[in-house]
């Protein structure tokens, strides 16, 4: 039946069948892949556009101003106050949160305990920033010396014998204590990260390790360190671009108020409520110039390692 059916078609008698769609099938991925872009472009590309042009004009962008707006952010004291909380977010946070989920993923690693600790530590991440600011403020309540403290934290130092702090107002603890509820949101998320790419540690190169001699610390240092390097790198990433945009924490428990002001934040009250499109600008395109290496650098990695497969 095969054998006629070929010498049908060499003979021109029977034709083989047309692929089904035709013209059409040729541009319709082009239809669908457009309008992604489209929609990339109205909601992502234009709107970082403006803002790039609307920081070279004037407060009600009326005006072209040049790079006024960026000169007033990194000579105006208030505002380099809240480009230097932001790296003292970046530095603190960042290795509290993944140092931390890393440590807790090492020492609960395969033991009874594990799956406790780890869901003990992974419930912050369900509470929201909202949520979890609102919770920690109670903890950070201040009351004079001379009244019972309502704040468990000030409760706590009282009762072993130290004097109350104003933690969210006293410019020696306040931008620490804000950094304290972000890695206790965190933390639960980078361990749980980092406990799943050590489970993809083969055990016969740890027990080969022990056998050799080798110490906890250095299995941890020469072996665990290396093998999930590109899963801390990912993890650390994250943090930095979680960081670099902080917002809600800082602005429910201050309002950015007693130095503890951020970029996000000073963004959102000079664009309500100063009205002051220019610089509002301006400190968005700091903060995405900010952001694009960490992405490039994450990318390149991401391609190195596809290469290596």
């Amino acid at each position: 039946m095969t054998q006629t059916a070929n010498t049908q078609v060499q003979q021109g008698t029977l034709h083989p069948p047309k692929r089904q769609g035709g013209r059409h099938s040729a541009w319709r991925p082009w239809l669908w892949l457009g309008l992604g872009i489209l929609l990339m472009a109205i909601f992502q590309v234009y709107p970082m556009l403006n803002t790039i042009v609307l920081s070279f004009y004037s407060d009600d962008s009326s005006s072209f101003v040049g790079l006024k707006n960026y000169g007033l952010i990194f000579t105006n004291h208030s505002l380099l106050l809240v480009l230097w909380n932001n790296v003292l977010w970046l530095v603190i946070a960042t290795i509290l949160t993944v140092g931390l989920g890393l440590l807790v993923a090492v020492l609960v690693d395969k033991v009874r305990v594990e799956s406790l600790v780890k869901a003990a530590l992974f419930v912050p991440m369900a509470i929201s920033f909202v949520g979890a600011g609102v919770i920690w403020r109670f903890v950070y309540l201040y009351a004079p010396a001379n009244r019972t403290q309502a704040g468990l934290l000030n409760a706590f130092i009282t009762s072993i014998g130290f004097q109350p702090q104003a933690w969210l107002i006293d410019a020696r603890f306040n931008n620490f204590a804000l950094m304290i509820v972000y890695v206790w949101i965190w933390t639960g998320f980078c361990m749980v990260v980092l406990s799943a790419s050590l489970k993809g540690i083969p055990d016969e190169i740890i027990e080969a390790a022990k056998i050799d001699g080798a110490s906890g610390f250095t299995i941890f240092w020469r072996i665990t360190a290396p093998m999930i390097q590109p899963t801390i790198v990912v993890v650390t990433t994250t943090m930095i671009i979680n960081i670099l945009k902080i917002f809600d924490v800082v602005y429910v428990m201050t309002g950015g108020d007693y130095n503890t002001n951020v970029v996000a934040l000073q963004y959102y009250q000079e664009l309500f409520t100063n009205y002051n499109y220019g610089v509002a600008s301006a400190l968005a395109v700091i903060l995405l110039i900010a952001i694009f290496p960490v992405m490039y650098l994450n990318v390149r990695r991401i391609r190195a390692e596809e290469a290596q497969r």
